[in-house]
């Protein structure tokens, strides 16, 4: 098991017991804590396992390393079984609905029955909720709202890219043993960076499909074997995760990575052009409509190139005008990762992160980046240490410090300053002003309605010291939902002040998606991808972030990070020779 998995495990571990009211809040607390540092690790488990340093995890005492080397060696552990069975397996539908936690899901489970989503909408449709002592209207209509929105984001009983594309890049790496298997591809929308994903799609050459299949099926962590055929298998993986796995010849690949890669829109319209050329698409390639001859490509590019389209990215296929761009031969050069030239929101142990200024930026330094920006916690969010006024002064003064020692990467002074509940900013415009750069955030006050959160928003982004607005819609996988606001009204304030809109790259977030990033693309509005890293390691996470970006048709242009640091300090109008100082 991954760290991810054995943290996921945990977690829900914790909610399985706060569901049936356990009353020691600090054995819940256990699980949680254990969790949180599992998630945070740089180094694999099972790796520590091995070295017999379980025990040194923080939060790890002998109760949990006992379940923890039981997982690493079952997939699962005994208490957490029979804890599970006592739980509908449902429930998660609930606790994914903001504003309702365990003890929630359990008033609604005893009280009213509701154990789905679809019984919970119910019971707020019926006006039941209100009736439950202690939760009246309001927490109803919002429980409602939730539910309503939850639905219409579509993403039920689908997993985040950030926990999908691990588990097909390990199966990946098993499968893939340089006889029987010599190339696996991920395929379908993890492919695509899609936010989210129903399952995992692979492709496979080999010369001895039956077996590659009979290796796929028998690998470890799977869970059960829902197909086996001679080309093609399909089975449940660890994490509940459904995968698929085809076997394909070499000269029929690009078809089949093509069509596997969708979306189904992208596909449909392709096929709709090759019949305007007498041709039948399908996932073996091209066939001529009259002589029936079958005309497979062992490369996409050749695929698109015999329908006269340029080469499309696979980030782009979704039918949203890439098929006529193709035609006309005006796919645009997209960005990629080597385009990055600094991250301009990083944490430092000064609030929640895990290290030092200086390890952060020679992480940085070591991944070729030209320049990051430390921007920590501001006062107001104390579970995260934020930084108080006179921390901040001295936090400036450090990195002016490390700057005269440290050559190959300019550290700028910044923060992840909170935006207020009525749209002031947690620290004054005289202390603002002495930062190279202001990086703002919503992080309390959550549920407010579309109108105040709007206008809270719009209040922070006419402040002349703000240069960012961090993980602008507030999403968190599994978590919490986007905000209620009116977004188009934040990028056109955004537009009006120059400000620039984040893209998160922060797995569980993915803020701005991919929508909001075209949008913003399209009315000129600069954006900055960053990682929102709390460690070194968290520096990689830069590929969701491009990834999202590419599914927005994203150029380097368009995105402030991927200038040179004068260029950047320039066009935000920070001063460069103090950046450099």
């Amino acid at each position: 098991m991954a760290n991810a998995e054995v943290a996921k495990r945990l977690y829900e571990m914790a909610e399985m017991l706060e569901f049936k009211g356990e009353e020691n809040v600090f054995k819940i607390k256990a699980y949680q804590k254990a969790a949180r540092h599992i998630e945070e690790l740089e180094e694999d488990i099972n790796v520590l396992r091995k070295k017999d340093e379980l025990g040194n995890i923080p939060g790890v005492g002998e109760a949990i390393e006992a379940k923890i080397k039981e997982m690493l060696d079952t997939g699962t552990f005994k208490a957490f079984e029979e804890v599970r069975h006592e739980i509908p397996e449902e429930i998660d539908e609930i606790t994914a609905v903001q504003g309702i936690g365990p003890r929630t899901a359990h008033l609604l489970y005893t009280r009213l029955g509701v154990k789905d989503l679809e019984g919970l909408l119910k019971a707020a449709e019926e006006h039941r909720i209100r009736r439950i002592p202690g939760m009246g209207v309001k927490t109803e209509e919002n429980i409602l709202t939730a539910v309503k929105r939850q639905v219409a984001e579509g993403n039920i009983g689908r997993f985040p890219l950030g926990v999908a594309l691990p588990v097909a890049e390990e199966i990946s790496k098993k499968l893939v043993d340089g006889t029987l298997i010599r190339e696996v591809r991920i395929t379908g929308s993890i492919r695509r960076w899609k936010d989210t994903v129903g399952d995992i799609d692979l492709i496979a050459r080999s010369d001895d499909p039956e077996k590659a299949i009979e290796a796929f099926t028998r690998m470890d962590n799977v869970q059960k074997v829902l197909e086996k055929g001679n080309t093609k298998g399909s089975a449940i993986y660890q994490g509940n995760i459904q995968v698929d796995l085809r076997i394909v010849k070499d000269d029929a690949f690009g078809s089949l990575l093509q069509h596997f890669t969708g979306s189904k829109e992208h596909n449909v319209k392709l096929r709709k052009i090759a019949l305007a050329k007498g041709l039948h698409l399908s996932e073996y390639g091209l066939k001529n409509a009259v002589t029936g001859e079958q005309m497979p490509c062992s490369t996409e590019q050749e695929q698109y190139e015999m329908l006269g389209l340029q080469f499309i990215p696979p980030e782009m296929r979704e039918d949203r005008g890439e098929i006529e761009a193709a035609m006309e031969k005006k796919i645009p050069q997209l960005i990629e990762i080597g385009d990055i030239k600094g991250d301009l929101h990083v944490h430092s142990n000064w609030s929640d992160g895990k290290n030092t200024i200086e390890e952060m930026a020679l992480a940085a330094r070591f991944l070729g980046y030209e320049y990051i920006a430390i921007s920590d916690h501001s006062g107001s969010s104390k579970i995260a240490n934020g930084l108080s006024e006179k921390r901040l002064l001295e936090h400036i003064k450090e990195i002016e410090r490390l700057n005269e020692r440290i050559e190959g990467i300019r550290i700028l002074s910044g923060t992840e300053c909170d935006i207020l509940t009525d749209g002031k900013l947690d620290y004054s415009n005289e202390l603002l002003e002495q930062l190279d750069i202001v990086v703002v955030a919503v992080h309390g006050s959550v549920e407010q309605d579309s109108k105040t959160m709007t206008q809270r928003i719009v209040t922070a982004l006419e402040n002349e010291y703000v240069h960012i607005l961090a993980h602008p819609t507030g999403r968190k996988f599994g978590k919490r939902l986007p905000f209620e606001m009116d977004m188009e009204k934040i990028m056109d304030t955004a537009l009006e002040h120059g400000k620039i809109l984040e893209i998160n790259s922060a797995p569980q977030r993915l803020d701005l998606n991919d929508k909001y990033s075209m949008m913003s693309r399209e009315m000129g509005i600069k954006l900055a991808i960053n990682t929102d890293t709390h460690s070194p390691d968290q520096f990689a996470n830069i590929r969701y972030g491009v990834g999202t970006a590419r599914r927005a048709w994203v150029t380097p242009a368009d995105v402030i990070n991927t200038l040179h640091l004068k260029d950047m300090c320039r066009l935000l109008g920070i001063s460069y020779e103090r950046s450099r100082d």
